[in-house]
């Protein structure tokens, strides 16, 4: 019998602050049972196994950073709402380090769990819209967005591992970049695609 008040959500938001604190590649069902007090075996009450609780805490984490940027864009555009939208995203992966790599990487996740979270794709109407707002349609939205996600996920993985020796602050290269990213944005090269790839 499950433990009294132990839920598939308390066994994933202890599993969350666990990959902030450890790393998500280091959180195993354990160290999760030993967090909340209980047996191994009370967890699977709850959750499958270890790729499961690692798909749900990229769920919750989807769900909050999608929320985060949501907030911090809301009655933006332009430059502002990229600032704000960017600002969001890296301050989340400061915060929530184990939850952000979560986000991330390609990890297992029940369709039907999936299915309920609005996070990941509310995540891809939020960046398509923001994107619109300087005048892209497809196949430039796409290749927007796959420039927008490589380059603030590159910068603050290579903060994460203290990829940045020179002595210009990151915070300053970040400005700059941003400032890069909607000129670009505002200026995007026309299509080429008649041409081979």
């Amino acid at each position: 019998m499950a433990r009294a008040g132990l839920t598939a959500e308390r066994v994933t938001i202890a599993g969350a602050e666990l990959a902030d604190e450890v790393g998500l590649d280091q959180v195993t069902m354990s160290q999760v049972a030993r967090r909340l007090g209980v047996k191994d075996a009370s967890l699977y009450s709850h959750v499958r196994n270890l790729a499961d609780l690692r798909g749900r805490i990229a769920l919750l984490a989807a769900d909050e950073k999608t929320i985060r940027i949501a907030e911090a864009t809301a009655g933006r555009a332009g430059k502002d709402a990229l600032v704000a939208f960017a600002n969001a995203w890296r301050d989340y992966a400061h915060e929530h380090p184990g939850r952000y790599t979560a986000t991330q990487t390609p990890i297992q996740i029940d369709p039907e769990l999936a299915a309920q979270a609005p996070g990941p794709r509310r995540a891809i109407e939020l960046t398509y819209g923001m994107l619109r707002g300087y005048g892209l349609t497809e196949p430039d939205l796409t290749d927007a967005v796959r420039l927008l996600r490589s380059t603030f996920h590159g910068f603050v993985a290579l903060e994460a591992v203290g990829g940045f020796a020179h002595q210009r602050t990151p915070q300053r290269s970040w400005v700059r970049a941003l400032d890069a990213l909607h000129n670009l944005l505002e200026h995007w090269p026309p299509s080429r695609e008649g041409e081979p790839s």
